[in-house]
């Protein structure tokens, strides 16, 4: 045999040798980055007791008045601090304090945004590190309350005010009213013994008719996160004056029983039609008429 055909035949053999160990190892290794591929690394435990002590807090500010969120506020803006009070006038009660424009924004933005952070930081664990920016936003909302209250800011009447918007509520079914979404969108949700349900999150027009079928209602969660999305018939809602309070005639353990949707998605694979079926049932059982 030639020399040349020798070595060629001897490499072969080395080759054929090789070749199941490498593709053992290929495999091996193409195994453990399916593996990998699939593994989904672990959700951190959430800090529950700095999340209790921001609940607490949020609790303080809708109590002194002087900072709302929800029934058409917006939560994170200071009650008189971006023109949300009386259409920009003077306050009856201080009548050199003017309403509109960024009167006191400054605090009012480092409260929203350590809020934020605060919030952020509690939903991935870090206990110590929330605590220490919700002690700060402490600070600074007290010396923002003070000063409000050494110029005799008034106080929202948040009860009174709610118990007039439910009075002024109308049926948006038949109602000569129209409403934009940015009105719609972020207005408070309460039944009408006044108790909160939640605020609108996203509008769900049917794919049959054009039209509002569906509002879609954030509940629970701390400061807008984490919450849980609930639809709800459009034409079951009464709608305050400007839509800056809707009104829902549910209880609130019937909201939390009530079917929800994902990431505000309504119907993510089309099917609509049965997606529809099932929140109408549940809302045909468990309104209150």
């Amino acid at each position: 045999m030639a020399p040349h055909r020798e070595q060629a035949r001897r490499s072969s053999t080395a080759a054929l040798k090789v070749a199941p160990a490498a593709a053992l190892a290929a495999l091996v290794g193409l195994g453990m980055v399916a593996q990998a591929a699939h593994a989904q690394p672990t959700p951190p435990q959430p800090a529950r007791q700095c999340l209790a002590d921001l609940a607490a807090f949020d609790a303080v500010l809708q109590k002194d008045g002087y900072w709302l969120h929800g029934s058409g506020y917006g939560y994170g803006y200071p009650m008189y601090g971006y023109g949300y009070a009386y259409g920009g006038e003077r306050l009856p009660e201080a009548s050199s304090v003017e309403t509109t424009g960024y009167w006191r924004a400054r605090p009012g933005y480092e409260v929203r945004t350590l809020l934020a952070s605060a919030t952020i930081l509690a939903q991935r664990g870090e206990q110590q590190p929330c605590e220490a920016l919700l002690a700060t936003t402490r600070s600074i909302y007290t010396a923002y309350a003070v000063e409000l209250r050494n110029d005799k800011v008034p106080r929202a009447d948040v009860t009174g005010w709610r118990r007039q918007q439910i009075i002024d509520a109308v049926p948006v079914s038949g109602s000569d009213a129209a409403f934009r979404s940015d009105q719609i969108v972020g207005a408070g949700v309460v039944n009408p013994s006044g108790d909160d349900l939640g605020t609108v999150d996203d509008i769900v027009m049917s794919p049959q008719t054009g039209k509002i079928a569906y509002l879609v209602i954030g509940r629970g969660g701390i400061f807008g996160i984490g919450k849980k999305h609930v639809p709800v018939p459009w034409d079951d809602f009464r709608a305050a004056p400007g839509a800056k309070l809707l009104v829902l005639s549910s209880l609130k353990h019937d909201m939390d029983g009530a079917p929800q949707v994902k990431d505000e998605q309504f119907a993510p694979h089309g099917d609509f039609a049965a997606q529809s079926q099932k929140v109408d049932a549940y809302w045909v059982a468990h309104l209150s008429k």
